[in-house]
């Protein structure tokens, strides 16, 4: 059963992982106001790997199990499903921004041949503050569901 539940914590890990870079990388190309498919795609590429690793190497649902169980939460009650969507973006979010962050910035300096009148800090901010709030509600909606999919499945398997 064990077994069982750490296959299902992977399978969670990875499609929240490919989730959240799509909503991300999206949301922040269409904020840049220089959406182009490229720039969408290289981001959910970037994020995609970042994310899935996280998924894998993280136990995001041990992790909110323990500090919901530390906080005496009921599971299933609308507060500990807003906990626990706080806890799986604030270990998402931070870290895909920060990367996707540094690789436009990068790109923006090289193209412009270092003379683009940019600053890291707050384009990070911005990047941080709008992921964090689309990464919230992603989470909130759709780990439920995809929890619920993937005991099924796993169930029939048994």
């Amino acid at each position: 059963m064990e077994e069982q539940m750490k296959k299902i914590g992977r399978q969670m890990g990875i499609a929240m992982g490919i989730l959240m870079s799509f909503s991300l990388s999206l949301v922040e190309t269409l904020a840049s106001g220089k959406f182009t498919l490229p720039s969408f795609l290289i981001a959910f590429v970037l994020s995609g790997v970042i994310s899935v690793i996280i998924g894998i190497v993280v136990p995001v649902g041990k992790i909110t199990a323990d500090v919901c169980r530390k906080c005496k939460l009921e599971r299933g009650k609308i507060g500990t499903r807003v906990v626990e969507s706080l806890i799986s973006d604030l270990i998402y979010t931070p870290i895909i921004t920060l990367a996707m962050t540094a690789f436009f910035y990068k790109m923006v300096m090289i193209q412009s041949g270092g003379m683009a009148q940019l600053s890291f800090g707050p384009m990070f901010v911005k990047g941080l503050t709008i992921g964090v709030v689309v990464a919230f509600f992603l989470i909130f909606i759709f780990q439920p569901m995809l929890l619920g999919y993937f005991m099924k499945k796993n169930a029939r398997e048994i």
